[in-house]
C-alpha cells in the first residue's frame, strides 16, 4: 500500500510540477508550450494519481466517475477561461492599448467568481464519495489538496495552510 501511495504522490508531483513550470516561467518565444493533449495527459496524470492514493473499495469506485467527469470538465474550462484572458491580453498588446485599472479589477472578480463556482462543483461531486472514505483516505486527500493548491498559486498562505497572518 506504500509503494502504491508513493507512485501516487510522485505522480502528482511530477505532472503538478511540470504544469506549474509551464505556468509560472518567464515568457519566451522558444520555451515549450504545452499542446492541448500534453495539458489533458497531465489532467488525467493528476486525476490518476488521486484516485490511486486514495484506494478506493469497489463501493467507492461506484462514486468515482462523477468525481472524475468534474474534474476533468473543471481543468478544462479553467484552461479555456486562461487562454482567452492571454488572447485579451496579447490583443490589448498588439493594439498597444495602455492598462485599465478598473477593467483589471473586473477581470480578476470574473476569474475569482469562476473559480468559485469550479470549487462548488468538485465540492458538489465529490460530496458522496467524501462521505465514504475512511480516515487515512481523507488525510492523504488533505494532502493532495495542499500540494495542488500550493501548485496554482493558491491564496492559502506562504505554505497553502491557510489564511495568510500579519
Amino acid at each position: 500500500m506504500k509503494r502504491a501511495v508513493l507512485a501516487a504522490t510522485a505522480a502528482a508531483l511530477i505532472a503538478g510540477s511540470a504544469a506549474t513550470y509551464a505556468a509560472n516561467a518567464a515568457p519566451d518565444p522558444q520555451r515549450w508550450q504545452p499542446s492541448a493533449e500534453d495539458r489533458a495527459i497531465l489532467t488525467d496524470a493528476r486525476i490518476a494519481a488521486l484516485k490511486t492514493a486514495l484506494k478506493l473499495t469497489p463501493d467507492q469506485e461506484k462514486l468515482w466517475p462523477g468525481v472524475e467527469a468534474t474534474l476533468k470538465q473543471v481543468a478544462k474550462d479553467r484552461l479555456a477561461r486562461r487562454d482567452e484572458a492571454r488572447a485579451a491580453r496579447e490583443a490589448a498588446r498588439q493594439a498597444n492599448t495602455a492598462p485599465d485599472p478598473i477593467a483589471r479589477m473586473r477581470s480578476i472578480a470574473s476569474r475569482m467568481e469562476a473559480s468559485a463556482a469550479d470549487l462548488r462543483k468538485i465540492a458538489d461531486a465529490a460530496d458522496p464519495l467524501y462521505k465514504t472514505l475512511d480516515d487515512a483516505q481523507k488525510q492523504r486527500l488533505n494532502v493532495i489538496i495542499r500540494q495542488n493548491m500550493r501548485g496554482m498559486g493558491g491564496h492559502h498562505g506562504p505554505h497553502g495552510d491557510g489564511p495568510r497572518r500579519g
